[in-house]
């Protein structure tokens, strides 16, 4: 499953200007990856909470939640295209307001061992090097597609030769 996105990614990221090697590539699909992880991870939690008769507050604001901001849906779950930015207005989006957002995590912490000082450790060491916003529109779709909900979903993650802050947040001792 991830193999075949992975390859697909590749394929999109190899026309755009701004990622120039594979390790670019490894890099800008991983923080994609990242933020659908954490979305899938928070919707978890959320269902946790739900049959445990408890709250679960999200970690993330919704104006930065992967169904907001990436590929947000109608009603009927299709892609809400109306919606969904691309183009220039995507590429400001990230660069602007969801990078700046997470990198800000590390500030606001309440300490170095919390998930949220992590997240912005690793967004304050990224940049969008992605350089058309209809190349991430493609990415963004791919990446969609893919689940992390499973155990089996985790595991073949955890398995991707990719980028080892992934391993940080995909380890079940830190979630």
């Amino acid at each position: 499953m991830f193999e075949q996105a992975f390859k697909n990614i590749d394929d999109v990221l190899w026309k755009d200007a701004g990622a120039s090697s594979e390790l670019d590539y490894i890099e800008q699909t991983s923080w994609i990856l990242f933020l659908k992880y954490l979305e899938d991870l928070e919707l978890d939690k959320v269902l946790e909470a739900e049959i445990g008769g408890t709250k679960y507050e999200r970690i993330v604001d919704p104006e930065f939640t992967w169904g907001t901001w990436a590929v947000p849906r109608t009603e009927k779950g299709e892609i809400d295209h109306d919606r969904a930015l691309t183009g220039d207005d995507l590429k400001d989006f990230v660069d602007h307001k969801l990078f700046p957002y997470f990198k800000k995590f590390k500030t606001d912490a309440s300490g170095p061992d919390t998930i949220e000082y992590k997240i912005g450790e690793i967004f304050s060491e990224l940049k969008n090097k992605i350089q058309s916003g209809y190349t991430l529109r493609e990415i963004l779709n791919i990446v969609d597609e893919l689940e992390f909900r499973s155990q089996e979903e985790k595991h073949e993650l955890s398995h991707w030769q990719g980028p080892h802050f992934l391993d940080t947040v995909t380890k079940e001792s830190v979630l």
